[in-house]
Formats: structure tokens, sequence, C-alpha cells
């Protein structure tokens, strides 16, 4: 029997208006995300990643309820949360955290670390007055911190332990799904590397579902079990980590791996190619696959059709036969370990 996602998103779109003229008005509109299907099993990590810009931050924000689809759907253990009452969503937010990628602004700067973790728990009834302290201390031994930072305020950490305990106050609610929002690309490497191990042992200690948002495509390989690769608010290639890195088929992931830095100037020089032109605008997309203005495999029909996401074979990555429909309910079952791409010119290639 097929389980059931912990999370399901069906055909997410968030558009945000532009205004402008003496007189403002909405002249049109920024499709951040556009329609974007995908899932995440219960104890899974999806990493997604991109170029700025490219939606990566909005999908995660709306998954958590900080904002909502202007289209679509999104599924929470089975349920629609955009259908859901208000009393309905505040007894599952708490479920659904987010670990911000400035530690800094997220953490209020006028309350001391007891506070910051205490509060949230009282509120939502997770410890009482007697036990509220015991659990901070637990929080903060699972994060690495000692109990002796419970007095002192965010500007007094390294961005490192401010990371560590934005960390615990996600953690603090007992939640099931984290988003992490490129939550080490503001760190030192050496501190990237200890805060990835946190994650990877937290979820593994605490069987918790992540989406990691990342630039660095390291970074996402190592603690993600599959990869979504997004392009203009769509997504062009999802998979396993092993499969997205090994045997990439959309362009924009071969192009996005091979800017990855390799200590070999000659392999760099010789064997690597520079992606040409600039990202198209999200006001107004290129028509049909996005990608193809700056695609060196594009064809005629890449201006005119927008691809479907087709799964490719293990072996030779060919193109399914399937109808659109059955494609799309492929896509959002994608979760089996199955490989996606947006490409058709280049799945059987």
């Amino acid at each position: 029997m097929k389980k059931e996602p912990l999370i399901r998103v069906e055909n997410m779109k968030k558009y945000y208006p532009v205004k402008g003229g003496i007189i403002p008005h909405t002249t049109g509109c920024i499709k951040a995300v556009d329609g974007v299907s995908f899932s995440i099993m219960k104890g899974e990590t999806l990493g997604l990643v991109g170029e700025s810009g490219c939606g990566k931050s909005t999908i995660g924000r709306q998954l958590v309820g900080l904002e909502t689809p202007t289209e679509g759907s999104i599924y929470y253990k089975g349920m629609n949360l955009s259908e859901m009452k208000k009393e309905e969503r505040r007894k599952i937010r708490t479920n659904l955290q987010m670990v911000f990628q400035d530690s800094y602004s997220s953490l209020n700067p006028r309350k001391h670390v007891f506070e910051i973790l205490a509060q949230p728990m009282l509120y939502h009834k997770i410890s009482t007055k007697e036990t509220v302290e015991k659990d901070v201390i637990k929080l903060l031994d699972m994060v690495g911190l000692p109990t002796g930072v419970l007095g002192r305020y965010p500007h007094e950490f390294s961005g490192g332990q401010r990371q560590r305990i934005s960390i615990a106050k996600a953690l603090s609610l007992n939640p099931e799904f984290i988003v992490c929002d490129e939550p080490v690309s503001a760190l030192d490497v050496s501190i990237q590397a200890q805060i990835l191990n946190l994650l990877k042992s937290l979820q593994k200690e605490l069987h918790l579902t992540l989406l990691f948002v990342g630039h660095g495509l390291g970074a996402v390989n190592y603690v993600s079990d599959r990869i979504a690769v997004m392009y203009l608010g769509k997504i062009v290639e999802i998979g396993t980590a092993e499969e997205v890195f090994s045997h990439p088929v959309h362009p924009y992931t071969r192009a996005l791996l091979e800017a990855v830095p390799v200590p070999d100037p000659e392999a760099e020089e010789n064997e690597r190619s520079i992606l040409q032109g600039e990202v198209g605008s999200s006001e107004a997309p290129p028509e049909g696959c996005r990608f193809h203005p700056r695609c060196p495999y594009a064809v005629e029909m890449c201006g005119k059709e927008e691809p479907d996401m087709l799964k490719t074979a293990d072996v030779g990555r060919r193109a399914s036969d399937s109808a659109a429909e059955i494609r799309a309910a492929e896509a959002l079952a994608g979760a089996d370990g199955s490989h996606y791409a947006a490409c058709p010119c280049m799945v059987d290639k």
C-alpha cells in the first residue's frame, strides 16, 4: 500500500502585483512561483536549489503558512490547508516550522535566549511553568549549546551560535516538518559543516521531515534524499540526490553542476562550459520552456511549447509516452525515487 506524503503540493502559484503610474494601479505581476507540484514523504529531506529569485524561499514561506498561494493547494497529511478555518490552521501551525537564513533578524533582540525559547512553549502549552526550564535546557543540549547562554541576548552570539538558537526555536514546538531556508549560506565553511551535521542528526533522532532550500549544491546534496531544481518559478528536474548529481538530465541542472568550482585549473578551462545569457524576467517569462533562451540544446519547439515533467528511465533516461495527466500525477508521487525532468529534447540523450 502506497504511503500518503506528509506534504503534497498541487499546482502552486504565487503572483505578486506590480504597481505603477501617477495614480498607482496594478500594471502586471511577478510570477514568483508558477505551477509547482511535488510531494515530501515523512522522514525525508527534499533539497530545493536554483538561482536567486527563482522562487525557492517563496515556496518555503507558503508551506509554513507565512504566505497564501495565489492558486493551487497545499496538503498536510492529506488535509488541504487552504480550506481550513483559522482555528484549525492555528492548531497545526506548531507542526510546520521554519529556520530562516538571517538568524539575527529572526530572533527578538530585546529577549534573552530563555525567553525566546520558553515563551512559545508556554503559549502553545508544550510546557508548563514547572517544566519549561528543564525543557529549554534539553533543547540547548540538542543543538550543542551550554546552559550558561540562557541569559544572553542574540547580539552576544556568533552567526553559527545564533543559527543553533534558531534551530532550537523551531524544535521547541515539536514540529513534524521544518523548512530550512538557506540556513548555512551566511556562515563560514567550517561552521556550515557543523550546522549541516546537526540538522542530519536531529532529523534522524527526531524523525523530522525537511525542505532544505540552498544555493550550495554540495550542502544540498549532503543533507537531501531527493533534490528539486527550480528555474524562474518552475521545477525543471526532480529525483534522488544520487540521480540528479550523477546523471543530470535538464541542461540547467547540468549548468549548475558545471558551475561548481573544482581544484583543477586545466579541467576548469577545457572541460567546463559557461552558461550564456541572463536569467529571464519573472514578470514576463519566456514563452515555452523558460530556459530555452539560454539553452545550448534548444530547438524551435522549445520556444513554443511548455514541457511536461517526463519520467526518465534508470538506464538511458528515455521519455515516457504517458499522457500529460498521467505525467502530472507521477510528478506528485515523485517520492518513490523516480527521476523526472522538464526537457523532452534531453531525457532520451
